[in-house]
């Protein structure tokens, strides 16, 4: 499999990562042979440092750098939210059409990988901005409190970076991410599954504009909408300019 690659330079690349590909080796899973970092550098021929995460089911813009100055550089800026990252996503029920959500969220620690975390670490700030681009009704009952479903296409700017943020927040609103088998709606995952043959979380980052460490050119990096982010939009009847 070959990479899309969004941006190079002397100093940074930027591809579109793929849903389900992990961003790197990983001992929780041992059995995986593919990965973007090890797959980025065969492809362009040299080694590349990692600045940011994105989890293996969400798909979209995946930055490295070059080298070691400018993977301190832009690790800061993600760590300092100097970096303007939009998601789209597609969510179960009729999201609101705008709205900005400040709620803290307590780390989600992983059983093995974080065994001697501190478990009593308090909530910590997590912003998010929410704009509805879509809706739809579906006639078929997913829940049987309902003759019909609703869903919403929307647009996430997270200002904060906490794990899994995207997801928990929508979730606490009630909106949860189809395909999110961790803090979605499973009847809603099935229902996609086998009426469009959907069975990934449908959560791409799309749009990044930061400022070039060196340069302080102002980039703004999109990445395309993979087929099955293609054949929902069709099969909704939704716009979408990337």
């Amino acid at each position: 499999m070959k990479l899309e690659i969004l941006y190079q330079d002397e100093h940074l690349v930027a591809i579109n990562k793929p849903a389900g590909l992990l961003v790197h080796r990983s001992w929780l899973d041992k059995g995986e042979t593919q990965f973007a970092m090890q797959m980025t550098r065969d492809q362009i021929g040299q080694h590349v440092y990692t600045v940011h995460r994105l989890d293996r089911p969400t798909s979209g813009i995946l930055l490295f750098a070059l080298d070691p100055d400018t993977a301190r550089l832009l690790t800061d800026a993600f760590a300092g939210h100097r970096m303007q990252k939009e998601y789209l996503a597609l969510v179960r029920g009729w999201a609101p059409l705008q709205k900005f959500l400040d709620y803290p969220l307590k780390e989600e620690l992983d059983r093995i990988a974080d065994k001697f975390a501190d478990q009593d670490k308090p909530a910590q700030p997590a912003k998010t901005h929410i704009r509805c681009l879509g809706r739809v009704e579906l006639p078929f009952a997913v829940s049987p409190r309902h003759p019909s479903s609703r869903y919403s296409l929307v647009k996430l700017l997270p200002l904060t970076g906490r794990k899994h943020q995207l997801r928990r927040h929508l979730a606490h609103l009630r909106h949860p991410i189809v395909g999110d088998t961790s803090h979605g709606d499973g009847r809603h995952n099935r229902f996609f599954r086998d009426q469009f043959s959907c069975d990934r979380l449908m959560l791409h980052h799309h749009q990044l504009s930061f400022r070039h460490p060196h340069s302080n050119e102002l980039l703004t990096i999109r990445a395309s909408l993979d087929e099955r982010w293609q054949q929902q939009l069709q099969a909704f009847n939704w716009q979408v300019q990337i």
